[in-house]
């Protein structure tokens, strides 16, 4: 039987660009597409794919996030990070809250098969630009930062947007960024407070004073 394997991502170029890839490889099977984490877990509920394609920052819930909760609601089920993210700490995070393998979206299309098939197999894949940090060992638990000093000016700046209730285009244009630069400052802000999910951010945001 094929590898059933589910698309999350909330780039609707890069979920056709994937399905299109997966589609010619025997063997594989895309059963369905996720534009948000509340969708990738609703649709891995019911499917039970084998295989989980996950993009770390989305809509709704986020990657890490995400990936726990799939852990805890299908342990068979394999979850592989896709990522433009070459993060220490994503890595880890990733890893820890159950991930299966990590792998940067720059790689070549060779790379993510063989990591599809590395996963479903029971391995642990990371993207060979990133064992490096693997082989140093666990780093030592940093303390979060939980206070706005821990943020640079930019990732208050965007913080303070997505607060507001702006999306991530929505940021970028108003800071004349590009989309991937806001979703890797929003993927910082996360790793360096601490949490999970937009409704976090706005939170911390409200309970800081970052609004005013």
């Amino acid at each position: 039987m094929p590898l059933r394997v589910l698309i999350a991502d909330d780039h609707g170029v890069l979920r056709a660009g994937l399905r299109a890839l997966l589609k010619t490889e025997e063997g594989l099977q895309v059963v369905d597409e996720a534009a948000d984490g509340e969708t990738a877990l609703r649709l891995a509920s019911r499917l039970r794919p084998d295989i989980v394609l996950l993009d770390l920052s989305m809509p709704g819930p986020g990657g890490i996030e995400v990936t726990r909760k799939l852990k805890e609601m299908l342990p068979a089920t394999r979850v592989l990070i896709l990522t433009v993210h070459e993060d220490e700490t994503l890595l880890r995070e990733a890893l820890n809250a159950g991930a299966s393998g990590y792998i940067i979206k720059r790689a070549v299309e060779s790379e993510l098969i063989s990591a599809i098939h590395a996963v479903s197999r029971g391995e642990i894949y990371v993207h060979p630009a990133m064992t490096r940090w693997l082989l140093k060992g666990p780093a030592p638990a940093a303390p979060k930062r939980r206070d706005p000093a821990a943020l640079t000016p930019r990732e208050i700046e965007v913080l303070r947007l997505i607060a507001q209730g702006h999306t991530n285009s929505q940021v970028a244009e108003v800071l004349r960024l590009s989309v991937r630069t806001i979703e890797s400052h929003r993927a910082n802000l996360m790793g360096k407070l601490g949490l999970q999910s937009r409704v976090e951010l706005v939170r911390y945001a409200v309970k800081n004073k970052l609004l005013d």
